[in-house]
């Protein structure tokens, strides 16, 4: 369903279990206020008018809603959740707090907006802006061509939520196509908004946060190799996203995830002339200088908005700009490859969703990879879901 990645993400919230917010005690200003602090559930319907269902997932649905007071409408993320870790219905109440945390946060116009949240012992409801424009890769799948100029101005938008993100010390974790959407696709200039947040950490200095999830194509190295994360992590996915919105490849993927996992770990690829032909020096600068194993050692956001490729300091650097494309033959071919992809995975329920067992008797857990592959899980990939976040 199109739509259900609107706000829903498919379908489950999911947090980092045993990451360093379980314990710490937010920061000043910085979204303190959980559920608990939120108008009872029982409200939401003298608030809002509930419309029909924009999209479903294993502990929730999505609905769309009008405000009663203004008409305005809005998406209502109904979310089932459970107080206790080993139960199995529902998602991690913490889980959820986290997210709410962060998302109350987050006032930026290329980064979903968090409206109201209404809350029961048993629900949550997250009242998010309504994104109707779709994907991003969807978007420009359609036009019959793209230059590097009119790719960087979504690439821009995307990194300037970004570099918002970081500043506070906020790291998504989750960049991936699914998470780019456009506000409207139906104006001349459309504008991105980062979704999902459902893996993002608010980090802290001194503290080390590790863990292992995500999409093998899109993780840096230092999650497989459970190393710390930080917002460099996010600036990987960025390269690896740019590398595939011009060339239509993806540069580690591999026929099977662990196969995907060892080329990331690698940190091995290459700029092949048949996709790379119509491409600009500037972009491959730009990628080489984000899939670089060692993090601290890639452009942060910041760096990467002053990069000549995005803001070019001369004419000739302009112009090689403009009348350099994007290779949209191999694009439409990735983007209707990926499509479906996700359409079999959600049929098949081949465990896109990350989630959260316990581990004998430590009653710890451990969060999965999500496959990007349709069959069945490697042991390399199964090796990496035994490993669990951790923080130190």
């Amino acid at each position: 369903m199109a739509e259900s990645s609107l706000v829903l993400a498919d379908g489950e919230l999911r947090g980092a279990p045993g990451s360093t917010q379980d314990g710490a005690e937010p920061r000043e200003g910085e979204g303190s206020e959980g559920p608990a602090a939120t108008p009872n559930l029982g409200h939401l319907e003298d608030t809002y008018e509930l419309l029909e269902k924009l999209g479903s997932g294993h502990f929730g649905v999505v609905r769309l809603c009008r405000q009663r007071s203004t008409g305005s409408l809005y998406a209502a993320k109904f979310v089932k959740t459970r107080r206790d870790q080993g139960g199995l219905l529902g998602v991690d109440r913490a889980q959820v707090e986290r997210e709410v945390a962060i998302l109350r946060q987050l006032h930026h116009p290329n980064i979903i907006q968090l409206h109201q949240l209404f809350a029961s012992t048993a629900e949550v409801v997250l009242v998010l802006e309504l994104i109707s424009g779709g994907e991003l890769f969807d978007f420009i799948a359609e036009k019959e061509m793209l230059s590097e100029e009119e790719a960087i101005e979504f690439l821009g938008q995307i990194l300037r939520g970004v570099e918002y993100l970081h500043a506070r010390l906020i790291a998504h974790f989750d960049l991936k196509p699914e998470n780019i959407m456009l506000q409207d696709k139906d104006v001349p200039k459309p504008s991105i908004k980062i979704i999902d947040f459902g893996l993002a950490q608010q980090l802290q200095d001194g503290i080390t946060f590790k863990s292992l999830c995500g999409t093998p194509q899109y993780i840096a190295p230092e999650v497989i190799n459970y190393e710390p994360l930080s917002p460099a992590t996010d600036m990987w996915s960025i390269g690896v996203i740019t590398y595939i919105l011009l060339s239509g490849l993806s540069p580690f993927q591999g026929e099977t995830d662990a196969e995907t996992l060892s080329n990331v770990v690698a940190g091995a690829y290459e700029f092949e002339e048949r996709c790379f032909s119509q491409t600009s020096e500037m972009a491959k600068d730009f990628i080489r200088q984000l899939l670089v194993k060692e993090p601290e050692r890639r452009m942060s956001a910041a760096e990467c908005l002053l990069h000549p490729w995005i803001k070019p300091l001369s004419a000739t650097q302009a112009l090689s700009r403009s009348r350099s494309s994007i290779n949209m033959r191999n694009f439409r071919k990735f983007n209707a490859r990926r499509k479906w992809k996700l359409s079999y995975n959600t049929v098949s329920a081949c465990n896109r969703l990350c989630r959260t067992r316990p581990l004998g008797s430590e009653d710890e857990e451990l969060r999965c990879c999500e496959s990007d592959q349709e069959e069945e899980r490697s042991p390399h990939a199964a090796l990496l879901r035994r490993r669990r976040n951790s923080c130190s």
